[in-house]
């Protein structure tokens, strides 16, 4: 399948982007959701994009067949890991999702169509609306491609016009994206554009800054700040910047079947992704006085990266990175040989994936593509205390616990700052109504006008 050129990342490597084509297409784009997008309807929207996803799951489907033979040697990622981390972005845009997410944004479905009201705001004689950004443009960090395609997702169901700004190499899969959405309905396709090239060019993001309404940025607290320095005043700016996870499994969680369900499930979430993303653990703490111990549990751990690596291999990594992990890996193994308070364990001839044990239970940073650290600890006050480098920056935690007292842990998580709780296995699938960083998923992005009857 050969993509047609409809977006500036379809242009060949050679090509030369300049600030007057940057500033055409915004303006294009501003026309073409003028003529094309503003007047839809949600539930046309709504249908659009349901049956887009749905056609994303199917393995005949042209756009993911290309994803799938052309993603691996571009992102680095393995089909195995590829095909389940889009099945797990589009199993979530159904109708009755996607309706969920304006409900609890919004408080209404029809909130973006016209003047509407929820029933106690029809007791208090108000109604409102809600509009999205005329341009609204997403600057992507490229690690993972999920993020992206939600943006664009939520860039549509708000009828905005939409620029999507791919870090350098990045760009295939927010593209097919993209031109999965052109070819159901061409018209909505011309109100999006998806190029790339290396941050910090002045003079096409000068162009970018001038034209859009609204600057979504995903990446580094430095990139962001950087970005917020050179933006107009006029336009709303919302940075997602850099955030850590980690994993917590309390006692009283342990039995012979149990362990090897929750040992998979953290498996699942070095795997997805290959670690990559702000939602994937850096540590998996594990309380004491369950009948598996935190050194017991890394041992199992281990065994069940091997045994992925088989199904779900990690991929290729710059020559760079496996340095990294290597260095890493040879600290700790000087270190397990001189200290029982640490062991190791790793894949041989590749550095696909590495378990640490450290009795020290202070958080630890991974260096991620599957490499991960297992730590005890007495309880989950423990845990947080020597956690405290990253508290603010904590996105997702990963928690296995009986039911008398998940709620208790989470109310607990919730007060320190996490963000978002969820079960161990699911840290890489957050839900489509999923708060990014605490903060409300469309709510940030419109403008309400209230009608006070």
């Amino acid at each position: 399948m050969n993509l047609p050129n409809y977006f500036l990342a379809d242009l060949p490597a050679e090509a030369v982007l300049s600030e007057m084509m940057i500033t055409e297409a915004c303006q294009t784009l501003k026309r073409n959701r003028e003529q094309y997008l503003r007047g839809r309807s949600t539930a046309n929207l709504i249908k659009l994009l349901s049956e887009t996803a749905a056609n994303w799951l199917r393995p005949e489907f042209p756009f993911r067949k290309l994803a799938l033979a052309k993603g691996p040697g571009l992102t680095g990622f393995s089909v195995p890991v590829l095909a389940a981390g889009l099945d797990s972005f589009f199993k979530q845009l159904t109708s009755e999702n996607l309706q969920a997410l304006l409900v609890q944004e919004l408080g209404q479905v029809q909130r973006l169509d016209n003047l509407s009201a929820t029933l106690e705001e029809q007791k208090a004689k108000r109604a409102a609306l809600a509009c999205g950004p005329e341009l609204l443009m997403h600057i992507s960090a490229g690690n993972i491609p999920n993020p992206t395609l939600m943006s664009i997702t939520h860039g549509v169901l708000l009828r905005s016009a939409q620029f999507v700004k791919c870090a350098s190499g990045t760009s295939l899969l927010p593209r097919l994206f993209a031109h999965s959405l052109y070819d159901a309905e061409p018209k909505l396709g011309a109100c999006l554009e998806v190029a790339e090239w290396r941050g910090g060019n002045a003079s096409l993001e000068s162009a970018l800054f001038n034209e859009a309404d609204c600057v979504a940025v995903t990446g580094s607290d430095e990139t962001l700040a950087e970005i917020r320095k050179h933006l107009p005043s006029k336009v709303r700016f919302l940075g997602y910047g850099h955030r850590v996870s980690f994993g917590y499994i309390a006692s009283g969680v342990w039995s012979g079947f149990n362990s090897k369900d929750v040992i998979s499930r953290a498996a699942s979430d070095i795997v997805a992704w290959n670690q990559l993303g702000c939602l994937s653990p850096h540590v998996i703490y594990v309380e004491h006085g369950g009948n598996v111990s935190a050194e017991q549990f890394a041992e199992s751990l281990a065994e069940e990266l091997a045994r992925r690596e088989e199904s779900e291999p990690r991929g290729d990594i710059a020559a760079e990175t496996a340095a990294t992990i290597s260095s890493r890996r040879g600290f700790y193994e000087v270190r397990a040989a001189h200290s029982p308070e640490t062991r190791h364990w790793c894949s041989k001839d590749s550095t696909a994936w590495t378990v640490v044990y450290e009795a020290d239970p202070r958080f630890q940073l991974s260096c991620l593509n599957r490499f991960i650290y297992v730590k005890g600890v007495a309880n989950l006050t423990e845990a947080l205390q020597n956690a405290d480098n990253v508290r603010g920056k904590v996105s997702t935690v990963g928690l296995t616990a009986p039911e008398d007292k998940a709620t208790e842990l989470a109310t607990q998580l919730a007060r320190w700052g996490v963000t978002r709780v969820c079960p161990l296995g699911q840290m890489q699938n957050p839900p489509l109504t999923w708060r990014h960083d605490g903060r409300p998923a469309l709510g940030d992005l419109v403008t309400w006008t209230d009608w006070e009857q």
